[in-house]
């Protein structure tokens, strides 16, 4: 597995995305570097030890985290992904009309708001006492009927080819499906179900997901994605 040699590291350019593997925010931004082609010092975390200049450069101390080598720190995962888009887009995830762009940032917002609260209390039930799992259930199902919808007559969310909204939403809907995977599979949602598949059956996520050494304090990280192969 290709790392910066520690000569490199001291002059390299490039950004250092702090990284846990199975974080739906960490999976959506390296999917954007992956597909943009934006070459990143990739340094894989555990959450229960966090390194120092991470938290130093995003005191929030959640990943991702994009630290430029100016001191420029990138500390949410939808900005990640706007810069990698700024660097290619090459199949214009992000496109120049208004009304698509409306739509996607929509889409955004209420899987990053409301979605992912019901989500946790979901996933994480006996953290929240307050209602039933069911019930946290049927509140993300909304979500879940809303995008059922929207691939009614499209193959992807706002169109017929993958967009922004489309590589941001999908980690959380596996979250979602991975939660109660016999739920999920009966569920009614066919739609959704093979939009899923098909993103966790694609070469772009095996990149991302790909299991690689924790980082550790001293040493270089991992080049990512490494554009010659790994």
């Amino acid at each position: 597995m290709p790392s910066i040699a520690p000569q490199d590291q001291r002059a390299s350019p490039l950004p250092i995305l702090y990284s846990f593997r199975r974080c739906p925010y960490a999976i959506r931004s390296r999917m954007a570097l992956v597909y943009s082609g934006t070459e990143v010092e990739l340094r894989d975390i555990l959450l229960k030890d966090k390194p120092a200049d991470m938290v130093a450069a995003s005191p929030k101390a959640t990943v991702p985290v994009l630290k430029h080598r100016d001191g420029t720190v990138l500390e949410e995962s939808l900005d990640i992904m706007l810069w990698a888009l700024e660097q290619n887009d090459p199949d214009h995830w992000l496109p120049e009309e208004t009304s698509v762009r409306r739509e996607i940032f929509g889409l955004i917002a209420e899987n990053d708001g409301p979605f992912k609260d019901n989500l946790d209390r979901y996933k994480y039930h006996v953290r929240f006492p307050e209602k039933s799992r069911e019930q946290y259930r049927k509140a993300g199902e909304r979500f879940l009927a809303k995008l059922e919808e929207c691939l009614a007559s499209r193959q992807y969310l706002v169109g017929d080819v993958p967009s922004l909204a489309d590589m941001a939403l999908f980690p959380f809907i596996r979250q979602f499906a991975n939660a109660d995977r016999n739920w999920f599979d009966r569920a009614p949602y066919p739609r959704l179900k093979s939009w899923l598949a098909a993103h966790l059956a694609s070469a772009n996520f095996a990149a991302v997901m790909k299991k690689r050494d924790i980082w550790q304090e001293g040493t270089p990280g991992i080049l990512f994605p490494n554009l010659d192969g790994e």
